[in-house]
């Protein structure tokens, strides 16, 4: 079979894909401390009593740029 036959049959998944999950397992590894806390980038969990029994949900933050608002940190809250 060729390249672009094998693609079609094994459908991987796409780059958005890969990228959502990459960035799920950053923020684990950020908020269970696996990182160091002056290398890490700020996530605040949420205090909310609305999250019901859910204490890894953030605090999301507005963004006074448009460049800070593909950043990772806001990238993460929403997913």
């Amino acid at each position: 079979m060729s390249y672009t036959d094998r693609l079609k049959v094994y459908k991987p998944p796409t780059l958005h894909c890969r990228q959502i999950r990459g960035d799920m397992i950053e923020v684990y590894k950020i908020i269970t401390g696996k990182y160091e806390g002056a290398v890490a980038p700020r996530l605040e969990r949420d205090d909310k009593s609305v999250t019901r029994g859910n204490e890894l949900r953030l605090k999301k933050f507005r963004p006074r740029y448009n460049l800070r608002k593909y950043s990772f940190t806001n990238r993460v809250v929403n997913i």
